[in-house]
């Protein structure tokens, strides 16, 4: 199934999901996990349109991002991965 996202949405695949940390301690999954998230870029829509003209996203697949997570994220899974939608406004920075 491919998924193409519409307007200024982004499809993303989480991977701050760690439930080891690099030092080697386990996190529970009761842990407060609030704050920024990085994840890879999927897929992207085209852009959104202002006053007739195209604004293109500024993500590209692949990227690597920072984003925080929307109390209206849209979470779906596709291929057994668990995968989100997001708005370009809730990208925080392109990781590089």
């Amino acid at each position: 199934m491919t998924i193409k996202p519409l307007s200024d949405h982004i499809l993303i695949e989480s991977i701050s999901n760690k439930e080891k940390t690099d030092s080697g301690f386990f996190v529970p999954q009761s842990a407060d996990k609030e704050g920024p998230e990085e994840a890879k870029v999927i897929a992207v829509g085209p852009g959104k349109t202002v006053k007739g003209e195209k604004i293109p996203v500024a993500v590209k697949i692949g990227d690597k991002i920072l984003f925080s997570k929307p109390y209206g994220v849209s979470k779906i899974k596709a291929e057994g991965k668990d995968l989100l939608i997001i708005k370009e406004d809730d990208i925080l920075a392109i990781l590089e």
